[in-house]
């Protein structure tokens, strides 16, 4: 990181003008004013009362398996279409990239709306699902689904920005020593994009773990089965003991600061 402050002549340190930062301050405040108010009311006598309950354990493990496995198939699925998109031209590649960015737009409820329409049993391609016993709402198969198509737009992005500033020269150098695409691929263009590869990953995996109106839309709230710790937080709000939705606030809370910590500079903006 380089120095931005500056210096007079004299070398005495210029001074930032007054009103921009009192507005950064308050701006910073409207961040940090919510965090605060959540560790203020937080119950702590009670803390591991709330989290050592049926419910609350049936929700964190059912958050883990969908998170993780939404995680999965997007990096699955998101690999090939950020390194197409980064290094293939073909029509209509800018509607592609629309669509990928989409969900991160859109709102989350028009979300799992869209994906009843779509893979519910009277969908577009749920119908057809339908006939051979493929039944996507209301299970955990589906809050899967609803968790990927929120979250794997953030390892798309990430990672096409990767493969789009790696030195294809290493590349070339490779292929002309006689090594074969997937071979230069593996050995080459994966270790040059890890750290970016690392970033989306944890990025999906923690906006996988923090949905919420995709998969309460799509796949229902059901204690064991498509019941997230953020559908259980809400229920706990909304029901008479909103010092439980506190405290898993605050385990949501902690791991999304967690991810934020561990990547630090390894954020990659598309270009």
């Amino acid at each position: 990181m380089t120095d931005t402050v500056r210096s007079t002549s004299d070398g005495v340190p210029d001074r930032p003008p007054l009103v921009p930062v009192v507005i950064a301050a308050i701006g910073a405040a409207l961040f940090a004013l919510p965090l605060a108010g959540l560790l203020w009311r937080a119950p702590w006598s009670s803390a591991w009362e709330v989290l050592d309950t049926d419910a609350s354990r049936d929700a964190l493990r059912l958050s883990l398996i969908t998170s993780l496995s939404a995680t999965g198939i997007a990096i699955v699925l998101g690999v090939p279409l950020a390194w197409v998109q980064a290094r293939v031209d073909y029509p209509g590649k800018r509607f592609v990239r629309a669509l990928t960015i989409l969900p991160m737009v859109l709102p989350p409820v028009v979300g799992g709306v869209a994906l009843l329409l779509a893979l519910g049993r009277r969908g577009l391609v749920g119908s057809q699902l339908d006939k051979i016993g493929v039944n996507l709402p209301f299970t955990t198969a589906g809050a899967v689904v609803a968790e990927t198509f929120v979250a794997m737009p953030f390892l798309v992005l990430t990672l096409e920005a990767a493969f789009r500033s790696t030195d294809l020269r290493l590349e070339d150098a490779a292929r002309s020593l006689g090594a074969g695409r997937f071979r230069v691929f593996r050995t080459v263009t994966l270790p040059l994009v890890t750290p970016s590869f690392i970033a989306g990953a944890v990025l999906c995996w923690a906006r996988a773990l923090g949905e919420f109106g995709a998969t309460i839309t799509f796949a229902g709230n059901l204690q064991g089965s498509t019941q997230t710790l953020p559908l259980f937080v809400y229920i706990k709000l909304e029901g008479s003991n909103p010092d439980a939705a506190i405290i898993l606030s605050l385990v949501l809370l902690a791991v999304s600061l967690v991810v934020l910590v561990s990547l630090r500079d390894r954020w990659l903006m598309l270009r």
